[in-house]
């Protein structure tokens, strides 16, 4: 098999492979751009329907009304107090009869006048001390009275400003529960769906890098034609140009002559990339210049075999 068969066969297998990979990329680039459109529009969705920002405390109320004026029940217990004279008036009607007895009985026995002024004396000093007394007593309980009603008093408005602290605490407490509720809740929904968010976005981040290495795909497979295309070109170039340089070969055996009267040798290549097995053709530096291809492939020469009468092929002996 020639060198350009070869050349041929594998450019030929090269537009095939590019034409199967072209469509199987296209295949994937279209499902990466369906793909990509499916999550965008899911992306789209997922950031129109994002939750509302709130305030926590919209909902707060003035607890000021809780607080009330408790002046109204306080008052002054010693502001009624009177002086207790009941006692002593019932005390001197006593004297006064007890002494209107006396003078009876004064007249009656004809004592002086002087034993009777002594006595009214003594009777109305009697009057006096049992007054102050009375006095004392009824002032004394009204104080105590006072001060008892003033401790009650005390208490219960004590006891009222106790409670109205404990309301407005409490209420207090409820709204701050609430708001931190609310913030909780709120929370919790922006990061769950900040998360769905970058899951989408790394999907649809994911299925843009897979259509472009579709995209790539398929560029490389048309390439792959276009190369394979230019392979074909270039073998059929190829069958009449090759490398013909005597330091390039090696097992070096003439076969014959051409009617034009070169020699004609088989030969094998030094290094196999240039062609494995024997192969037929002429030596450079024997055939006319004008055949001759100076630096071919950037060191040695090569030979135009289609301006001389050999063909350059495998050798069958």
């Amino acid at each position: 098999m020639s060198m350009v068969t070869v050349g041929i066969i594998s450019g030929v297998g090269s537009i095939v492979g590019g034409i199967f990979g072209a469509s199987s990329a296209a295949k994937r680039r279209r499902a990466a751009a369906r793909e990509k459109k499916r999550l965008q529009a899911k992306l789209t969705s997922l950031e129109n329907s994002r939750q509302a920002i709130i305030n926590p405390y919209a909902g707060a109320k003035d607890l000021s009304s809780m607080a009330t004026n408790l002046s109204n029940q306080m008052s002054n217990p010693f502001a009624s107090l009177g002086v207790a004279t009941q006692a002593a008036e019932m005390q001197m009607e006593q004297s006064d009869i007890a002494l209107a007895n006396t003078l009876d009985t004064i007249r009656a026995t004809g004592s002086g006048a002087g034993g009777a002024t002594a006595l009214a004396q003594a009777a109305l000093q009697s009057k006096k001390g049992v007054a102050a007394n009375i006095e004392q007593q009824e002032s004394a309980n009204e104080k105590l009275k006072a001060q008892g009603e003033q401790q009650l008093q005390n208490m219960k408005i004590a006891e009222e400003q106790r409670i109205q602290n404990i309301n407005i605490s409490e209420g207090q407490r409820m709204q701050q529960a609430d708001a931190a509720g609310k913030s909780f809740m709120f929370g919790a929904k922006e990061t769950r769906e900040a998360g769905q968010l970058d899951r989408v976005s790394a999907q649809l981040s994911g299925s843009a890098a897979r259509e472009a290495q579709a995209a790539s795909d398929q560029t490389g497979a048309i390439t792959g034609m276009i190369g394979g295309l230019t392979s074909i070109a270039g073998s059929t170039y190829a069958g009449m140009k090759a490398d013909s340089d005597r330091r390039m070969k090696k097992n070096i055996k003439l076969i014959g002559k051409s009617k034009n009267g070169l020699n004609i040798y088989a030969f094998e290549y030094i290094n196999k990339i240039f062609g494995q097995g024997v192969w037929q053709g002429v030596m450079s530096d024997e055939i006319p210049s004008y055949a001759v291809i100076k630096n071919f492939n950037g060191k040695f020469d090569g030979v135009d075999y289609s301006k001389v009468d050999v063909e350059f092929k495998r050798y069958k002996s």
